[in-house]
Parts: C-alpha cells; structure tokens; sequence
C-alpha cells in the first residue's frame, strides 16, 4: 500500500527545525539523496509536494504515460540487492509501474520517515552569519539547514498556455503532468489534444481508443521511433541480472547513461545508400532511439543527419495512409534528435482512425478557447475535454518557482536573468551550500536521469563528507571556475546540431525565456571523467572555507 501523508493534517508548528540536511523533491533524485546522505550520518528532512513518492512519476499519470529509457536500465544502481529482487513487467515500464517501483524503494530502506508529503517550500534565504540555509514552506514550517539540495526536476514546472477564453471553457481541461488520479472519462467524447511533444505522441493513441472524436491540434511535428514495447522478456531480465555490474559500468562512461548499443564509428555518409537502408531498417526493427546510434556523424553533421531524418520522413509516409495528413506530420525545419527524440506505441498509425482529426496550427493558430471548445483563424472545433499536453518550463522553472536568495541578497532569478549559470550543474556561485541534482549545465535530460541522478548525488555526498572531515563550513564554485564551464557547455553545444531546433532545451517554447542551451551535451561518459578530475585536483574551482 502507498504511504501517503493525509492533506487533513494540520500544518506544521512554527517553531525552528534544524537539520543538517534538506532536500526539495522527493522523486527518484530525492530519494537516493535522502538514502545517500543518511549513509553519511546526516541528519536529513525531505519535503516533498505530491502525497507520495516518485516525484515525475506520480505527477505524470495521463493516459499512456510511460519511461523512454529500458526499465532494466532505468532503475537504481546503488543496492545490488534491489537490483535483484524488483522485476519489471515491461520494456518500457508504464506510470503506475514506476510508481510503484518508488513506493518499493522508499518502503524497502524506511525513506517515509524523513519526508513531509503534500508540503510545498516557497522561499530558501541564506544566512552568512550562521552559514545556514532558512526553508519555508506553504504549511507555515520554519526549518533550518547547513546543507540544501535541489531535487526538484528538469520537468516539474508545468506550462499551460495562455489562451484567451481558457476560463469560459464548459467542458473539462487538463494538463497531462496535472492528471486527475482518478482518470478521465473521455469515452465518446469530442476530444481536443493541444500539443505534440513527447507526452502528446504517448497519450493520443490511448486517447483516440475511447474518443468519440479526437482533435490533434499540432504547431510543430516531431520525429517519433517505435519503442518496440513489450512484456518483459524473462531471458533478458536473467541476462542482466546475472551480469549487472557490466550493464552498469557500460551505462556510467557511455553518452546517454543508457545500455542502448555503441555509437557506430562510421559516418552516414561513408556507406551505401543500400548499407545506410539496412542499417536504419535494422534500428527501426528494434526500436528504441538506437537509430540515433546508427552512425558517429548524425548529431553533428547536416547531410548525415538528413539521411536519419528522411528515413524516418518516409516511415511516416508509408504507416499513414493520408498524404496530406503524413505531410502535415513530416518534420522538415530541423534536424532529427535536436528535440528530445520520442518513442511511441502506435502514434502515427493513429491517424489512419476515422475518429481522429490533425489540425495544423501554424497555418491555422488558435485564436481562443469558447465555452463550447477551441477556435482556431479559420474554424470552430466543439470539444467537451480539452488537454494540453504542452511541456514544462524545463531545468530552470522548478527552481525558479521558489525565491532563492543567496548571499548578499542575490536571487537566484536575478543571477539566472539572462540564462543559468552553474558550475557542473551541480552548484551556482555566490549560493555557498546549495547543490543541484540534474542542474543546468549538466547532462540531466539528455541522459538516462536514473544514471546522471546517482553520479550527481555520490558527487554531492561525497563534497559534503570531505567538508565534514575537513572541518570546513562552506563550498561554492568560484565564479572564475562557473565562467568556465558555462563557456565550455556553449562549445560543446556549439559542436552539434542542437541549436539548430526551437526546442525547450533552448527554452524555446516559454515566452520571454533567455535562449540558452542549457543540458551538457559532452557525454555521460565525459562528464564523469571531468567530475572525478575536478575531486582528484581537491575540488578544483570550488572554493572551501
């Protein structure tokens, strides 16, 4: 059973907790923090918003909601003897599986304790004087800390468009990352999808199933691969369980932090067109992004990138029948994997239903919601459920949301005015004590999050137990070292494809948001290396004092 903590339970006394830890977020970041710093003799409190744990997982439980990374690699590393006793029941494992995986993790080492449930920190201040961080909560709790730890997310902070109307709207409205728990009855309903992002491409073919008529109201197609989702099969899981320790090592110095296989060292453009055929085919066949993999030039050069990018253009033409419709869906104004690739079930075949409608919002905007559904420059669409599956305000909106006033008074909305700067994505200057799990600046994203979430959290204990040994108060990075890092996060980007796409990596999609690359796209692998370096050198461009 889930243990939750009931909303009827009055808010906290006012009076001053003190710990020597606080973690924001009690997802699968939060979690092994809490687990991590516990190991190192701290005493730790985690406030949490939702009622429960799983963080990204219980939030997102819209229909068709499931991991884009293999369940056997998206998992905790930390307890071999977790690793053995959970077994998956699928490939790609769904929501409420993934839940329940992190109701086993926070049962199974006693996390409940530590963590207050459906509490919300509005503001953390910095205190120089007694080198201590102040928490505030929305249940009127007063805790102070030497540590604190930002576990919040990359995609916590929804994004719901501003339409004109939206509050006249008679039917019902969602956003799939505010999903009711109890679910929504769209059965023959007229049904409006805003937005075809990666949640949008899972939760339409579900959608459509049940609808009496589904309106896909797209602005940008997005280049989707097959997950090739299946029960899990009991040979593969025996496989890895008995050689685990390999599957990890691989996962931790790859590219992604993931068990896809290795990068071809060849380039697109030095085969066959026949050769190039077989080997997408191959990939394809598969599943999964392993077609991303296919060759070491497609993230990086144009013309290797394009002949990816047609593959997948003529997929789409050859699943769906209509050829104004496939068009319409055929992304041709950026490079493939430049946005976060999506995995499907069924996505494009989904529009060969008769009960299913594309409609192309950047020739035909949406002008206004109407109490009776969605206006458009051109019609009228009647609706009775509307959802907006419209993304986030990624990496910077979860930790911008609350005030965090560092040293001196500087808000950390002030500092980040013009875009993040971090160093490592694990801290930001003139913030002494503040550690981000997944920051800006740092691989998050564009890796398996259950890798990159460990290596950030043994980083951040192991500063934090060097600090206790050496008797020190505080670290930050130097603004010299953070500098740095923000200039050498922009080379590498600038080394690929990425910038070339109007993606949330960017920022892109929330107005008046800086346009900055914000995910390390060095390397999982490298990122590591350049982690270890920087300890090995005494945490170099940190300052200890």
């Amino acid at each position: 059973m889930l243990k939750t903590q009931s909303a009827g339970e009055p808010a906290a006394a006012t009076s001053v907790a003190q710990y020597d830890a606080v973690v924001v977020g009690a997802g699968f970041a939060g979690m092994y923090t809490l687990h991590r710093l516990r190991q190192a003799g701290l005493s730790v409190r985690v406030i949490e918003a939702a009622p429960q744990v799983g963080g990204t997982w219980f939030w997102n439980c819209y229909p068709g909601a499931r991991v884009d990374v293999e369940s056997l690699s998206y998992s905790y590393s930390f307890s071999p003897e977790l690793q053995q006793e959970w077994s998956w029941k699928q490939a790609y494992a769904p929501q409420a599986e993934l839940l329940e995986y992190a109701d086993h993790v926070a049962q199974r080492f006693d996390l409940h304790r530590d963590i207050q449930f459906e509490t919300r920190v509005v503001s953390t201040t910095y205190s120089a004087e007694l080198d201590r961080w102040t928490v505030r909560t929305d249940r009127g709790d007063r805790i102070t800390t030497t540590y604190l730890i930002m576990a919040v997310g990359c995609l916590s902070a929804t994004n719901v468009p501003d339409f004109p109307g939206l509050g006249s709207f008679a039917g019902s409205w969602h956003h799939t990352s505010r999903w009711p728990r109890e679910g929504v009855d769209v059965t023959g309903k007229r049904v409006g999808v805003v937005g075809t992002g990666s949640t949008g491409i899972q939760a339409i073919p579900v959608l459509a199933e049940d609808a009496g008529h589904l309106y896909v109201f797209q602005r940008t197609p997005n280049y989707s691969l097959p997950s090739k989702n299946s029960p899990m099969d009991p040979e593969r899981e025996r496989d890895w369980k008995a050689n685990y320790d390999e599957h990890r090592a691989f996962a931790r110095m790859s590219p992604t932090g993931s068990n896809i296989g290795l990068l071809r060292d060849i380039s697109a453009l030095s085969v066959s067109d026949a050769e190039r055929s077989r080997i997408y085919e191959e990939a394809w066949r598969i599943g999964g992004s392993q077609l991303l993999r296919s060759f070491n030039d497609i993230a990086v050069d144009p013309e290797a990138n394009e002949t990816a990018a047609e593959f997948v253009r003529a997929k789409i033409r050859q699943i769906v029948r209509d050829p104004d419709t496939a068009e319409l869906l055929t992304p041709r104004d950026y490079p493939i994997g430049t946005k976060r690739i999506c995995l499907d079930t069924g996505y494009y075949e989904t529009y060969n239903r008769d009960n299913v409608t594309l409609v192309d919002v950047r020739s035909d905007p949406i002008e206004e919601i109407t109490p009776q559904g969605l206006r458009t420059s051109a019609e009228h669409y009647p609706l009775d459920v509307l959802v907006f599956a419209t993304g986030f305000d990624a990496m910077t909106g979860p930790l911008l949301e609350m005030e965090v006033t560092g040293r001196d008074g500087l808000a950390l909305r002030d500092k980040w005015a013009a875009g993040p700067r971090t160093y490592l994505g694990v801290m930001t200057a003139g913030f002494p004590n503040m550690f981000m799990v997944t920051g800006p600046g740092s691989p998050s994203v564009l890796s398996n999050m259950t890798t990159s979430i460990e290596q950030h959290v043994d980083f951040i204990a192991d500063a934090i137990e060097h600090l206790r040994a050496s008797g020190a108060a505080r670290i930050e990075p130097t603004v010299e070292a953070e500098d740095s890092w923000v200039e050498h996060v922009n080379e590498v980007a600038d080394r690929t494809l990425y910038k070339r796409a109007n993606s949330w990596y960017l920022g892109a999609n929330i107005p008046g948001k800086p346009r900055i690359f914000m995910p390390y796209a060095g390397g999982v692998g490298t990122y590591r290396q350049v982690c270890e370096t920087v300890v090995a050198k005494g945490y170099d461009g940190f300052a200890l004092q």
